[in-house]
């Protein structure tokens, strides 16, 4: 059995070459082309089409057919973060450790950088090389993740919380980030579980794995906003109490906080009992998750 870690390289730098093909042409507008290559290619964790290519694996699937999700969930999962972004959202200027696409360009080159990532997104998922069944099924699970029901309705959540900290129930705050960032998350997952061919019970084990990692993304991401720097982070530090945000650390403390990503970890390692050695791979991304410091 391959090392999971060596899966995980490996799949990074078939991830790395799949973006670099879809963003290979000029299309209609070069400055545009720039701009969504500026966003995409500035790097970051690539977390998601990870988790679409271990979910494939760990159902001992074909990994030639986790490639067209996988790029799909990053480019939408870019998509996302230069909109939110902009002066309108979080008014940030560095992500990935590079200027915000609105800094290097302008706002409204970002604006449209955003809805092209998003499109392309969907375009690519579209033409994969699954079943048109599968493929109809992977094309639902990255709307409803991303649409109201989901990532755009949990940003809405948070900025109408924006200001007020302190103010929701830690209900309501895990409510908020299971649309915000547990959806996206999730539905890298599912995507993988529906090229795997997984089977009722296999999805719904995959579902409480991805469910408990997206909590414990946002957990670990409050943390490090008030823990980390902004050379290490590749973005701002401190803005979440700069803005007064409801966070997990100041409604739980850090101690809690810690304490509750502990019972998390615990609950993707029972998730993931019924696989076998190749459903390492979830494993590690999961530990990635909990331990990282960026």
């Amino acid at each position: 059995m391959p090392d999971p870690a060596a899966l995980l390289a490996d799949w990074r730098t078939r991830i790395e070459a799949d973006l670099d093909h879809v963003l290979a042409d000029t299309f209609a507008s070069t400055r545009l082309a720039d701009a969504m290559r500026h966003a995409v290619k500035a790097g970051g964790k690539r977390i998601r089409p990870l988790l679409v290519h271990a979910a494939v694996h760990a159902l001992g699937g074909d990994g030639e057919r986790a490639r067209s999700a996988a790029v799909a969930v990053e480019l939408l999962h870019t998509y996302s973060l230069v909109h939110d972004d902009l002066p309108a959202m979080d008014d940030d200027a560095l992500r990935r450790g590079q200027p915000t696409v609105h800094v290097a360009f302008d706002e409204a080159t970002a604006i449209l950088a955003g809805d092209a990532l998003q499109t392309l997104a969907f375009e690519i998922l579209a033409n994969g090389n699954l079943p048109a069944d599968a493929c109809v099924k992977q094309l639902r699970e990255l709307a409803r993740a991303s649409g109201i029901d989901g990532m755009c309705g949990g940003q809405m959540l948070d900025l109408e919380a924006t200001g007020a900290a302190g103010t929701l129930s830690i209900t309501e705050l895990e409510r908020l980030h299971a649309l915000k960032t547990g959806a996206l998350l999730r539905a890298a997952v599912r995507m993988g579980a529906l090229a795997g061919n997984a089977d009722e019970a296999q999805h719904a084990a995959l579902d409480r794995y991805a469910d408990a990692l997206g909590l414990a993304f946002q957990i670990r991401d409050d943390l490090l906003d008030i823990e980390g720097d902004s050379a290490t982070l590749g973005k701002t530090a401190g803005k979440d109490v700069q803005q007064a945000k409801s966070t997990f650390p100041a409604l739980l403390g850090s101690d809690v906080s810690r304490q509750r990503l502990r019972q998390l970890a615990a609950t993707m390692d029972e998730a993931l009992v019924g696989f076998d050695q190749r459903a390492d791979a979830l494993r590690g991304i999961a530990r990635q998750v909990i331990e990282r410091d960026h």
